[in-house]
């Protein structure tokens, strides 16, 4: 047997998800779940969840860096006398890390020297999110010597985008040797996504096509052909396309430039293992609707009648509408579902009612009462009957999808 933990380690927060696997072709059991947040507006707080033990916001002290976190959980999972799959750390024979950005890597990769140095490589093209998950993966090294670990990247899923939409009109020389393309990503929460729209159609995945949308406090869209990504809204980094709870998104490249004349030099969080500009700073961490409304909390957006959160609410929704229409036409209407996910996606009943209502042209609609159910399956027709084309709601989960690729790994050998 196998005992599997998935690892999501984000600026603000760590996850930690426990399963277990046999040799036989089951999915993963999930054991337990935990997540220390709060690690950049103290105090930490755990939540913790297994068997009949349920740890909600309790605050916990001297945590002071994602490695910090990680530690402290993996105590708590060796302390759990209800947790017997782990009665120490050497019980653990696996450990999932999400990586956002895998540069060239098409597939996951068990993390030995060679492939930590290659991801260290990567984070001149992701410092705001490949720093924290090598942070983890060092911790992890260190802490689970007898464990595998493996690299899980949010990029590989749309290495099969095509070359004309993957490639950037610049100097093809220059983009080759800094590796300047679209690399796309959430492609772990998107092949979690195709897989369970497909099972819920049952269709198989290579006959499956859908415009697929993850909201979250990161957003994206992706248009999925096939089962294959043919393109995502994201680009080089996951700056690009929607805007986030604290990400521009798509703005004119020399509008930084405008908005500040610092924009190249470093900025104040870079350090010697992290080589941040004040652009990219600007753009990924003082921007999107933490910018137009002073909160990162889209249910409040989506709740008030403020000026300025409800210029954030239509922004978005305009720029999600963008994206559909512009997938629309790459499916040429072949279009099994739009399919909303993601923490916003999968709760802002009001957004998806917006967004479906700008899309009643290319043969979307609600049924309201539906839309505005608690949806509890982990995938949710959400669709008026006899419309066109599907809406759906899938609850996504990148833990999850990550063991599961694990397991399959396992059970292959």
């Amino acid at each position: 047997m196998a005992i599997i933990l998935s690892i999501n380690s984000g600026s603000s927060s760590v996850k930690v998800s426990v399963y277990k696997s046999s040799a036989r072709s089951q999915p993963p059991q999930q054991l337990a779940d935990a997540q220390i947040s709060g690690l950049t507006a103290p105090p930490a707080k755990l939540a913790y969840e297994s068997g009949s033990e349920k740890v909600k916001d309790q605050e916990v002290k001297d945590i002071n860096s994602n490695e910090d976190a990680c530690e402290y959980i993996l105590n708590h999972l060796v302390k759990d006398k209800g947790l017997s799959e782990i009665s120490s750390r050497d019980d653990i024979t696996h450990v999932c890390h999400r990586v956002v950005h895998g540069g060239d890597y098409p597939d996951a990769h068990v993390i030995d020297e060679e492939t930590y140095h290659h991801l260290e490589d990567l984070t001149d093209l992701a410092p705001l999110h490949n720093t924290s998950a090598l942070a983890i993966v060092k911790a992890c090294m260190k802490a689970l010597p007898k464990a595998k670990n493996i690299a899980y990247f949010d990029s590989s899923f749309h290495a099969t985008i095509p070359e004309a939409i993957r490639t950037y009109p610049i100097d093809p020389a220059v983009a080759k040797k800094n590796k300047l393309r679209k690399y796309g990503f959430h492609g772990i929460s998107y092949a979690f996504i195709t897989r369970s729209v497909a099972e819920y159609l049952k269709k198989p995945e290579s006959e499956t096509s859908i415009i697929a949308l993850h909201l979250g406090s990161g957003a994206s869209a992706c248009v999925i052909k096939n089962g294959k990504s043919l393109d995502n809204s994201m680009g080089l980094t996951p700056l690009a396309g929607l805007p986030g709870a604290t990400r521009s998104g798509d703005v004119d490249p020399s509008l930084i430039f405008h908005f500040t004349h610092d924009a190249g030099k470093p900025g104040r969080s870079s350090t010697k293992e992290l080589h941040i500009s004040t652009a990219e700073e600007i753009l990924n961490k003082k921007s999107g609707w933490k910018a137009l409304t002073g909160t990162t909390d889209f249910s409040e957006i989506s709740s008030s009648q403020d000026p300025k959160c409800r210029l954030a609410f239509d922004i978005l929704v305009d720029r999600i509408i963008g994206f559909i229409g512009s997938y629309y036409v790459k499916l040429e209407g072949q279009v099994d579902a739009l399919v909303f996910a993601g923490g916003i996606g999968e709760k802002a009943a009001l957004l998806r009612t917006r967004v479906v209502e700008k899309c009643r042209c290319l043969g979307f609609e609600l049924d309201q009462q539906t839309n505005n159910n608690v949806i509890e399956d982990v995938v949710r027709d959400i669709g008026k009957e006899g419309t066109r084309h599907r809406t759906l709601v899938c609850q996504t989960d990148e833990q999850f999808e990550m063991a599961r690729m694990c397991a399959v790994g396992l059970q292959s050998k």
